[in-house]
């Protein structure tokens, strides 16, 4: 068994699932082949693995194989490859005996966008587009996490506030530009919102979100929050994956019944789910906000150079963004017919820009096709292209035609879908095989379009990567369909060979419904942390300190950080150094040093804070930052370091 891959970092999963939930009755001896044009670094898992061996000179093909006893649960393989940041693209050829055209038929290119976007230097200034959804259900829970969120945002950024169930419109009719006017008259009508309640519209207020205009040059990002499970989910989950190329979401969850969409929705744009509660939401939704604001590559379009009678279609679409870190990956058929492919080339151009300037990839490939006849690749696409064709806008807009077409890729592809099943039967002794759920055969042995499930082991599964459940569109509708189906099909198995069984054949009761499940650890990790009761603590202390902030990083001297720091504002004043000409300079190193203090209690709370007060003294004269955090230290009985300052 072997498997190839074309991206950075991906998981190989060989699933050995026996029935039987004892002691395994058979021995594994597994070889994974591994081949990447930019080289295999590594391979885990979670078993016993032989040494990697190399097989190819430059490190671009490799093999690994299974050593000791299997593990009685999924066998994981999670692959390293070499050039974390690249851009690459492979030819996989066709199947030959599929129809031209067709999904299988034509060569598949593989296209890995991943560039090289280096970390913003300090005091850069950010672009971006954030947009905060709230749940008018929970809006009281969230106010603390939105001051934080907002006063943690960047200059150069813009921002709106979204309220479902309480207008279908934001705080402002698009999204404006951070300045102190803006978010001081924000967080004064978000306080009023409570009082204009009405039904919780997510879906709608998507739309109005998806309708409104991006402002040049700013990637946009969702901050979403739910605390129940709003109707239409799977409307919701179609609205955000068809806007999926133009923005990225971050949800967050406070309830366990809203956990699937959450889930489906940062799935769809490339972000993250967390599972929140009262006392770690703050902190979770800084560590997303901290993911948000790396760079980010914007305008991304893609141009291909063919020979003549050559044309490319790409699956899906290009982004428009490719976020710091993130891995991209296309997939495009190529059409037509060259005379000589053995010795064409194509040429692909990314073009992006990143900082203001201009950046531009241009990469050269063989069109002579590669692949060891596995199609890999085009079952990725297939994979891909049933997701989009299940999505409950487009089943239900265009007839019986979608559901046609899944069915078509899922049966010639061997790729499962809720309108397909294998059924796996036992007919050694003539008698049915019910020994825990069905088994799967392998694909191609059965060709059932029907609406029957997947069905999985129930062991307990134990691994070195997290897991969440994925529920796909339509996916509990088919698993009510099919209950009286599933049932019938067994019964009726049985009852067909029961005429003919052998005695001493053993009679085993059905498998439960209850076994059905779709589980997808590739995909998306749903993620929660649990903190102490310390954490409300910091929070209401340095609640106050937050809410005095200005937008550009910097605090004002006044009777109300005076009360914050507990120390008389007459105090603060006299003991300011001499060469301070700027009020606000000396406040804003006392609220950094008050904020450090304590084993940097706040760190996780306050790191944004932090960096653009700090950011916002070195661009003023730091020279007086010194006697300044001299002077504050001594104020404040603390002792905190000079390196805080970059000093």
């Amino acid at each position: 068994m072997s498997h190839q891959s074309f991206g950075l970092l991906e998981k190989s999963y060989i699933n050995a699932c026996n029935c039987r939930t004892g002691k395994l009755h058979y021995s594994l001896l597994l070889t994974a082949s591994l081949q990447s044009p930019r080289g295999v670094a590594d391979v885990q898992a979670n078993c016993a693995l032989t040494p990697l061996i190399y097989t190819a000179q430059d490190h671009s093909t490799a093999q690994v194989s299974l050593a000791g006893t299997p593990p009685n649960h999924h066998l994981e393989l999670l692959v390293y490859y070499r050039e974390p940041t690249a851009v690459s693209v492979v030819v996989e050829k066709g199947d030959p005996v599929a129809t031209a055209g067709s999904l299988l038929g034509d060569s598949l290119v593989l296209v890995t966008l991943a560039p090289n976007i280096h970390d913003a230097k300090p005091g850069q200034c950010k672009s971006g587009e954030f947009i905060f959804v709230l749940d008018s259900t929970s809006l009281e829970h969230a106010q603390d996490p939105l001051l934080f969120l907002l006063k943690s945002l960047p200059l150069g950024c813009y921002f709106n506030i979204y309220c479902y169930g309480a207008t279908p419109v934001g705080i402002y009719p698009q999204s404006v530009e951070y300045t102190q006017d803006n978010l001081n008259e924000a967080m004064q009508l978000i306080s009023t919102t409570g009082s204009r309640l009405g039904d919780t519209d997510l879906l709608g207020t998507l739309r109005t979100i998806y309708s409104t205009p991006r402002p040049c040059g700013h990637a946009r990002q969702l901050f979403i929050f739910m605390s129940e499970l709003p109707p239409d989910t799977e409307a919701i989950a179609a609205e955000v994956c068809h806007h999926r190329n133009s923005h990225r979401c971050f949800s967050f969850c406070f309830s366990t019944d809203s956990v699937s969409l959450a889930t489906a929705l940062a799935r769809e744009t490339d972000g993250e789910a967390v599972y929140v509660s009262s006392d770690n939401v703050i902190v979770q939704v800084l560590k997303c906000l901290k993911q948000a604001l790396k760079p980010v590559a914007e305008g991304v379009s893609l141009e291909w150079t063919l020979p003549s009678g050559l044309e490319v279609e790409v699956l899906g679409g290009t982004p428009q963004f490719i976020f710091q870190g993130q891995h991209i990956f296309l997939y495009a058929q190529i059409h037509g017919k060259e005379q000589d492919m053995k010795e064409a080339s194509g040429v692909m151009t990314l073009h992006f820009n990143l900082d203001g300037q201009d950046v531009t990839h241009k990469i050269q490939f063989p069109l002579c096709p590669q692949g060891d006849g596995r199609m890999a690749g085009h079952h990725l696409a297939a994979r891909h292209l049933l997701e989009k064709l299940l999505l409950p806008e487009v089943v239900r807009g265009s007839g019986d035609e979608p559901m046609q077409r899944a069915i078509e890729i899922s049966l010639t592809s061997g790729i499962i879908c809720p309108f397909t099943s294998y059924v796996g039967v036992r007919t050694s002794r003539r008698a049915p095989w019910y020994h825990g759920p069905l088994a799967l055969l392998s694909p191609r042995q059965s060709f059932v379009p029907c609406k029957i499930l997947l069905l999985r082991g129930s062991l307990t599964d134990t691994s070195c990567f997290p897991k969440t459940i994925w529920n796909p569109p339509r996916w509990h509708t088919a698993v009510q369909e099919s209950r009286i189906a599933i049932k019938r099909l067994t019964n009726g198995i049985a009852n067909l060979l029961q005429h003919g069984a052998h005695k001493e054949a053993p009679e085993q009761p059905p498998p439960s419904i209850f076994s059905l499940k779709y589980v997808d650890s590739t995909r998306f990790v749903l993620c929660s942390q649990i903190f102490g009761p310390w954490m409300n603590e910091a929070i209401a202390e340095c609640r106050e300190l937050v809410a005095l902030q200005n937008v550009d990083g910097s605090w004002t001297l006044s009777s109300g950080l005076a009360s914050v720091l507990q120390v008389e504002e007459a105090e603060i004043k006299g003991k300011m150094p001499g060469e301070v000409m700027e009020p606000s300079f000396w406040a804003t190193v006392l609220a950094v040093t008050w904020l450090q203090r304590d084993n940097r209690r706040y760190h996780e709370l306050c790191e944004l804070l932090e960096a653009k007060a700090v950011t916002w003294l070195c661009s003023r004269d730091v020279s007086q930052l010194d006697k300044c955090l001299e002077a504050s230290n001594t104020l404040l009985g603390s002792s905190v370091s000079p390196s805080v300052f970059r000093l």
